[in-house]
């Protein structure tokens, strides 16, 4: 082939690229997105890079595919990427561009919200420490700096998204943009500003040139042309402040974030669906799970204060990748229900007809005929029948029908068709060899600290880069003071914006106070034991995360501001305030590296039955073998009280054990307006008793294992565990509607309505080993919790039995005749089962 042959060749090769790179496009109306000219209702799942490890993210984004999403979405996290100003960070687990690779091979499209302020329950709301040091910085307002940092970074990642033509204009998956987040709220408080700052923001994401449009969430003034998006536990209210913009919920919340000293918040799959449901039928075109997997705070990432280091959020793939049933599998239908509808839904807007007193239907029809319907019921107590188009259909409370030939209901919001499954934590590693090494609780200073008269705030002290801060003082008491001869112990008080405080006198731990998420600023009063001559105070101020969110969450202060006071001396009170205070950032152990494979040399370490135990500010060593198997894993820290845990030098997080969960923690009903408080659970136990353990950071041997426990633990009782399936449950109705009966009715395979199947699967290399419960009749209860009704058919059992033990999976019709005969004919019955896998 001659070389003129071969360039021109190389010319067309080139020109159908720049042809095709042309056609590529990402527009809107007010119906949807659409994407190279087609309309697409659109399904999307929050899934955040840094939660997660990247060995874990192929296998989230399968789950998410699986699940019936369409696009993957995700914050940029500015102080992930940007810890010290100019130098940048991209690898590791805030590897972006590899992220986004991996959800363009999978197929689905990504929705890349640059912020960059995230507020996600993140530390600093994802803004690096540094930016509060700018000098003349104001976050999130009107101000020439902020604006300058702001905009660097946004054209930062905006480019490097260019550079790996990663723009679907481009022939890459990115679709969508954000630009700021939820400002609606700050603009609001901060007016004139606020507005002018909304408008620049808007402007100069527009003018950077990515090809797709821009979002703003919450922000009701969103300036043209960027879309304003709604997001809640509910959106089917929201309407976008153009008409001919489409209707997107940006975050769908799928639960809600679990706070040290709260009880852990979940969603009801029904509500969930409900709500996505009642947002589709009212011209939803996108809407975005939040979380679609939360995974964890690793490291000092959590924000707040008081955020937990889990952010499961109850999403549908729970923190450790794992599918949560029914959420996953209940969502994963609904998608495929809304999927049937998408041709009428993004050709018409729907006519809305009264069908009784809480009862509605959205119809979308088609110039051709083709028809959807939706038939809602808002009765949160009551069933109810409805009639439409000379047929009947029956609602329970709180749910939507979908309807996609306008005839046959394929899926209902409140009958769950997916299996259930219940999870349990199973050790495997017990009895670590500990050894221990107890923290300085500097009485004696090093080069490191400085002393100042009065009190100085935390984080300007430590610029995050530690938790902890350590105020010492001295306190002379004469021989002649009373308390000396039987009086009560001089009282000290200290005041302090939060988070936590440990007092030492001299030396030995005196008491111990927090606030929580809603108060974070405390005050400690206790009685102390002083003795005549010199003693020393030593505060030791823990931050539990930066602030996330509010007006100027810049300018909010942690640490001991005062006043300190003793009271109760001969003389009377007596102010500490404005004594000489020495300071120390961090701990001796951060300083000497002793959560690292390098540094756990630099001190002696006790070990044996000399191990301390029980004693505040003590670090603990111990290495292991990596147990066999693929199963998630996690440490069990019941027996600890605060701190922060690390595998060979990687960060798991902080624990807070000793903090209870408070909350009502009552009957859950799906049914009603769900929000944060409604359903709960671990009431009076640890928030978070588990923390995981990504297999990725493990050798095969030697792997090591470092606990600095704050308050006083018992590291004995620490273990090993790997999270699976113990047991799943089918509990499906005899004519419960499914989308497998409608498609082979569609495609001519059935004339009738067929009954449904009971499916039931164990995790990979687990069987069915048992049948805990079985019953065709009425039911009561839920997965773990069944029971016999009045009616009952007594071989239930029987037919698991043979269908099922020894099986990693097995499919049951739900028909009288397998059980035996009809147990009650005139009565509407269900199958209740739940098997055991091991």
């Amino acid at each position: 082939m001659s070389l003129k042959i071969v360039f021109l060749l190389g010319v067309l090769v080139l020109l159908s690229s720049w042809i095709s790179c042309g056609k590529a496009s990402v527009s809107y109306d007010h119906k949807a997105i659409s994407i190279n000219g087609q309309r697409e209702i659109l399904i999307s799942g929050s899934i955040h890079y840094p939660r997660s490890t990247p060995e874990m993210w192929p296998d989230l984004i399968r789950k998410a595919k699986e699940g019936g999403l369409d696009v993957i979405e995700t914050y940029v996290f500015w102080n992930g990427h940007e810890p010290e100003p100019g130098k940048y960070y991209f690898g590791g687990r805030y590897d972006l561009v590899k992220f986004i690779k991996l959800v363009q091979q999978a197929g689905l499209y990504v929705n890349l919200r640059v912020g960059p302020y995230a507020c996600a329950e993140w530390n600093f709301g994802g803004f690096p420490v540094w930016l509060k040091y700018v000098k003349g910085i104001s976050f999130r307002t009107d101000n020439g700096p902020f604006k300058a940092a702001m905009q660097k970074f946004t054209t930062k990642i905006v480019n490097m998204m260019k550079a790996e033509r990663l723009y679907q204009t481009q022939g890459g998956p990115i679709i969508l943009s954000q630009i700021e987040n939820e400002y609606g709220p700050m603009e609001y408080e901060l007016g004139a500003p606020g507005r002018a700052y909304a408008q620049w923001a808007a402007k100069m994401a527009v003018d950077l040139g990515t090809g797709v449009p821009w979002i703003m969430c919450k922000q009701d003034d969103a300036p043209d042309p960027v879309i304003n998006t709604c997001n809640g536990f509910y959106c089917d209210y929201f309407s976008p402040n153009k008409a001919y913009k489409p209707k997107i919920w940006t975050e769908a919340w799928t639960g809600w974030f679990t706070e040290f000293g709260g009880a852990v918040p979940y969603r009801p799959a029904e509500d969930l669906a409900f709500s996505v449901a009642r947002f589709i039928q009212k011209g939803g075109s996108l809407i975005n799970y939040y979380m679609y997997h939360g995974g964890t705070n690793f490291g000092r990432t959590a924000g707040g204060p008081f955020i937990a280091t889990s952010y499961d959020y109850d999403a549908p793939l729970d923190e450790y990748g794992l599918l949560r049933q029914p959420k996953w599998g209940h969502l994963r239908d609904l998608h495929r229900a809304i999927k049937l509808c998408e041709p009428a839904l993004i050709s018409g807007d729907p006519s809305v007809m009264s069908l009784g007193h809480n009862q509605e239907a959205h119809v979308f029809r088609l110039k051709n005929g083709a028809c959807a319907a939706f038939l809602a019921n808002y009765d949160q107590h009551s069933y109810a029948t409805v009639s439409l188009w000379n047929r009947h259909y029956n609602l329970p409370p709180w749910s939507i029908s979908i309807l996609p030939d306008c005839k046959n209901t394929v899926y209902n919001t409140a009958r769950i068709g997916a299996q259930s499954a219940q999870m349990k934590m199973t050790p495997i590693s017990r009895g670590f060899n500990w050894q221990s090494y107890i923290e300085d609780t500097a009485s004696s200073y090093d080069e490191s600290s400085f002393t100042l008269v009065g009190l100085r705030e935390q984080i300007n002290t430590t610029w995050d880069k530690s938790d902890y801060l350590w105020y010492t003082t001295d306190v002379r008491v004469d021989s002649h003071e009373g308390f000396l001869k039987g009086g009560k112990w001089p009282v000290l008080t200290v005041s302090s914006a939060g988070h936590a405080l440990h007092v030492f006198i001299n030396g030995q731990l005196s008491g111990t106070t927090y606030g929580s998420l809603d108060r974070p600023k405390l005050t400690f009063s206790k009685g102390v034991n002083l003795r005549a001559g010199v003693n020393k105070i030593s505060l030791l101020s823990i931050a539990v995360g930066l602030p996330n969110v509010g007006p100027h969450f810049e300018t909010w202060n942690a640490g001991v501001l005062g006043p300190v006071s003793l009271s109760g001396f001969n003389g009377g009170r007596r102010d500490l305030t404005w004594q000489k205070w020495t300071y120390k950032v961090g701990l001796k152990g951060e300083s000497l590296s002793l959560h690292s494979l390098s540094g756990i040399s630099n001190v002696e370490w006790v070990e044996g039955s000399y191990v301390a135990q029980r004693q505040p500010l003590t670090w603990y060593k111990t290495t292991f073998n990596a147990p066999g198997g693929n199963e998630p894993l996690a440490l069990d820290l019941n027996t600890m009280s605060k701190g922060q845990i690390w595998i060979n030098g990687e960060s798991i997080g902080r624990y807070w054990n000793q903090y209870k969960a408070s909350g009502n923690c009552g009957e859950c009903n799906y049914a009603g307006w769900f929000n944060e408080k409604k359903c709960l659970r671990n009431c009076g136990e640890a928030s978070q008793r588990w923390y995981h353990v990504p297999r990725s950071w493990l050798r095969p041997t030697g792997n090591l294992l470092v606990v600095f426990e704050e308050w006083g633990g018992n590291p004995s009782g620490i273990t090993l565990t790997k999270r699976e399936v113990a047991s799943v449950c089918s509990d499906i109705y005899e004519w419960q509607p499914t989308l497998v009966n409608y498609q082979l009715q569609a495609s001519g395979k059935a004339d009738k309505p067929l009954r449904p199947k009971a499916h039931l699967s164990c995790d990979a290399g687990q069987k069915i080993s048992s049948i805990t419960f079985a019953s065709f009749g009425t039911p009561q209860g839920s997965c773990g919790n069944f029971r016999q009704g009045s009616c009952h058919a007594f071989h239930s059992y029987d037919v698991f039995e043979k269908y099922c033990i020894g099986q990693t999976s097995c499919t049951v019709p739900v028909t009288p005749q397998i059980f035996g005969g009809d147990p009650c004919p005139s009565v509407m019955k269900k199958l209740s089962v739940e098997v055991v896998c091991s």
